[in-house]
């Protein structure tokens, strides 16, 4: 059974960088895509960006383009998501997770970690 856990969540004024982490235990998560989501309150959670399990391929939603990066150790089991120039729009839980097929749907992922809080203030 795989476990995810996310942290680097916090309080950030507008324009500020967080670096978020997702770390795996319980097996190996090296032949997994590995995705990054928010939710926002009262909102659907909504995809961030995607990583291949090789490294080679990655994905942003056009909000995050540009300011976000995403990458994994070399391990593949533990995954980062670099932001920069954060703004207020930004703010919410942020989830890991791990899914077999290449998808932004978060139907497609199996594997979810407990989500770590950013908030951006303006």
């Amino acid at each position: 059974q795989g476990q995810l856990a996310e942290s680097g969540g916090g309080l950030v004024q507008a324009g500020g960088s967080l670096r978020l982490s997702c770390a795996a235990s319980g097996r190996t998560f090296g032949g997994y895509n590995m995705g990054w989501f928010r939710q926002a309150p009262g909102k659907e959670r909504q995809f961030v960006a995607l990583i291949s399990w090789n490294n080679r391929t990655t994905t942003y939603a056009d909000s995050v383009k540009g300011r976000f990066t995403i990458s994994r150790g070399s391990a593949g089991n533990t995954v980062y998501l670099q932001m920069n120039s954060l703004k207020p729009e930004d703010t919410g839980v942020y989830y890991c997770a791990a899914g077999i097929r290449w998808s932004t749907s978060t139907g497609e992922y199996k594997y979810w970690g407990q989500g770590t809080q950013v908030t951006v203030s303006s």
